[in-house]
């Protein structure tokens, strides 16, 4: 039997087009085993959002030729994309896709095999208007399963390159959307995030079809699942009839991820973000009035060109008087080919790393002031995996996105269990495990008691 190792760098979606990758070669009766062991067919899987990703990409690939040298050496994923001749030149490297046509890999293999000549098997990806179907009916180690939904993105950010990796929007078909939830419910998984290189933009490029009715549709359709959350999703994204649907579903988690970048209007025109901080603030308080107690995450970039003082506390100030319950803050990094990595007025790393700083220990406060509201409170979580620090103990979320550690042995592992929060912390909460909620089948008398 053929063997076959993978390696993800970056993001969710590339860990989950992993996933749909190893399925192709597990129809095509390959075995999988670790990348630091020898196999007859490496595949990495890059990441390009930032230089380092390239290096890293890199790094990865000349392993991989070191591990095995007769391997085939497959190379996909976004660095692939905008950079195929890079990975071409180097030695050793056998094929190389884009972020598409993952379908024609192992046909690629058998070709390089027979003709034993490298394949360059990458094409124009702003060409492609229709989204690639790739299943996961299931996930190697997770309790969280992923559901991607959309590809490309079409808001070209000066700081990003992401959308000539990935293309510009396009929205999977709601049915095979529906179609797959029900597939990982039946193996399964409890609760479904939703994911995407531009998630929140689904439907935008459908007519007569949106988020909002995508998320009504699998609350509705998909018999069994508990938890529907989204991976992230831009303020513009959050419309009046989303907000309605979170307001009322008994399964979309009251945990959003929302990108703020930056809370400066200056720095946010800048990075030709389309939104403004009297929007954004707005829309937060909507949602909240809908969804009480909602955590609300964010991605900020400090240190973007031409940054100042000022600006930068104006985004500390926005963080902290809208209360977002954890930050993943990032300095802002060149990304040659993009029109920021060519402005003026590129802020010195020591300011930026400064500004790193007290931008994490503001939202490390913020987390702590968020869970401690909830402690002596009963939720519930989904435990996910034993806790590598503590024997014994379990670890998983609940739907507003508190990391909980409980007592438990690993049957609880993706039941739905009910906890009280014992001792609210960051990033860590001490829960008492209360009970397991169980499955009962809906009755009939159930049924009219619900819909009246």
């Amino acid at each position: 039997m053929p063997t076959v190792a993978f390696h993800t760098l970056g993001c969710k979606v590339n860990h989950y087009e992993t996933e749909a990758i190893w399925q192709l070669f597990k129809q095509a009766s390959y075995e999988r085993t670790d990348f630091e062991k020898a196999a007859d067919v490496y595949v990495i899987n890059t990441c390009t959002v930032t230089n380092t990703g390239d290096k890293k990409s890199r790094q990865v690939i000349r392993r991989a030729i070191r591990k095995n040298p007769d391997a085939v050496i497959c190379v996909t994923g976004c660095y692939a994309q905008t950079s195929p001749a890079e990975i071409m030149a180097i030695p050793g490297v056998d094929i190389v896709v884009g972020t598409q046509d993952r379908t024609k890999m192992l046909s690629y293999i058998e070709q390089y095999k027979n003709e034993r000549k490298p394949i360059n098997g990458v094409g124009n990806i702003m060409k492609t208007r229709v989204y690639e179907e790739l299943d996961v009916p299931a996930f190697t180690d997770r309790t969280r399963a992923s559901l991607k939904i959309q590809e490309g993105c079409n808001n070209f950010c000066t700081f990003c390159i992401i959308p000539w990796a990935r293309g510009l929007m396009r929205s999977r078909d709601p049915q095979e959307v529906i179609r797959q939830a029900q597939q990982l419910v039946a193996a399964g998984y409890k609760e479904i995030v939703l994911t995407g290189i531009h998630t929140g933009g689904y439907g935008e490029d459908m007519k007569d079809y949106n988020l909002a009715m995508l998320l009504r549709d699998l609350e509705e359709q998909v018999d069994g699942l508990k938890r529907i959350r989204i991976s992230s999703i831009e303020a513009s994204q959050i419309t009046d009839e989303v907000i309605k649907v979170l307001a009322h579903s008994k399964k979309v988690v009251r945990h959003l991820h929302v990108p703020l970048q930056s809370g400066s209007d200056t720095v946010l025109k800048r990075m030709r973000r389309k939104y403004s901080m009297a929007f954004f603030a707005e829309r937060l308080e909507r949602l909240r009035e809908a969804l009480p107690g909602v955590a609300i995450t964010s991605d900020v970039i400090v240190g973007f060109p031409g940054e100042t003082e000022e600006e930068f506390i104006e985004t500390y100030n926005f963080i902290k008087e809208n209360r977002f319950s954890e930050l993943h803050v990032f300095p802002y990094s060149k990304r040659t080919g993009t029109p920021a990595a060519r402005m003026e007025d590129q802020v010195d790393e020591e300011v930026k790393n400064q500004r790193v700083h007290r931008l994490i220990s503001l939202s490390d406060q913020l987390a702590k002031e968020y869970a401690s509201t909830y402690e002596n409170e009963v939720l519930e979580i989904i435990p996910e995996e034993e806790s590598k620090e503590q024997q014994g103990k379990l670890v998983g979320y609940t739907d507003n996105y508190l990391k909980v550690v409980i007592d438990g042995d690993e049957n609880l592992i993706g039941q739905l269990v009910k906890v009280k929060i014992t001792k609210a912390g960051y990033p860590l909460n001490e829960g008492q495990f209360v009970r397991v909620i169980t499955e009962k089948a809906i009755t009939e008398t159930d049924k009219i008691k619900l819909t009246s």
